[in-house]
């Protein structure tokens, strides 16, 4: 919940004279768009009043207000840290609680928690400020356990994927030895063919040697019968008595 110290300024004032009565009038002014929620006719009236007042602490608190309506909230945090030289500690006090929510939408979440703590150190019964301490605390443990959650993650994401990569490398090894392999292979597949085929002529040279044996065998044996049958029987003699 955003604090919005909207005042007179009447408190601070010691005479009212026709200087004094023109810079309360912008200041009154400057409230009044405020609340109508136009923060950039606002924040024009307050500047004009910071001429005449440039140290004032709740010019610049002011100031800071509108910043942070406007979504400026590097801004606002400067008019926020530049009004904390005031005296009035509750004027402090809502200064850290809105430097607080600035950080907070700044995504600053420990910088926003630290300005919080001494807004309550200065106002400990700011039932905004221990509320928005709990609320940023609850959401920055909620952050750190997403992150340790996301990197635990990204962990196993890089072991899987580290795993994938020695998995490519492995098969990528392999298929470069297949491919030396087959490269070798022809020189030893032709050598291997070369051995083949010089058992088979052995074998064949085997085989036709003994099938000449064999006829030549097959041969002699003819002709020796051929012999037999042309050798002439002993004639008988006869005698002539």
């Amino acid at each position: 919940m955003q604090k919005t110290f909207l005042v007179l300024l009447s408190s601070l004032l010691l005479a009212v004279t026709a200087y004094s009565q023109s810079y309360r009038g912008k200041i009154v002014q400057g409230n009044k768009l405020f609340a109508e929620e136009k923060y950039d006719e606002s924040l024009n009236k307050y500047r004009d009043a910071q001429v005449q007042a440039p140290e004032s602490h709740i010019l610049k608190f002011n100031i800071g207000d509108a910043q942070y309506k406007k979504k400026k909230f590097d801004e606002a945090i400067k008019e926020f840290e530049s009004s904390l030289t005031s005296d009035e500690i509750d004027l402090q006090a809502k200064a850290y609680y809105n430097m607080g929510n600035s950080l907070y939408r700044s995504g600053k979440l420990p910088e926003s928690i630290m300005a919080y703590k001494k807004s309550l150190e200065l106002n400990p019964n700011d039932e905004d400020a221990k509320y928005n301490l709990e609320f940023v605390r609850a959401q920055l443990k909620d952050q750190s356990q997403k992150q340790q959650q996301n990197q635990q993650q990204q962990q196993q994401q890089n072991q899987q994927q580290q795993q994938q990569d020695q998995q490519q490398n492995d098969q990528q090894q392999k298929d470069q030895e297949q491919n030396e392999e087959q490269q070798q292979n022809p020189q030893e597949q032709k050598e291997q063919q070369q051995q083949q085929q010089q058992a088979a002529k052995e074998d064949i040279s085997k085989e036709d040697a003994q099938r000449i044996l064999d006829a030549l065998k097959e041969d002699e044996q003819q002709m020796k019968e051929a012999r037999k049958q042309r050798m002439p029987g002993r004639a008988s003699v006869s005698k002539d008595w």
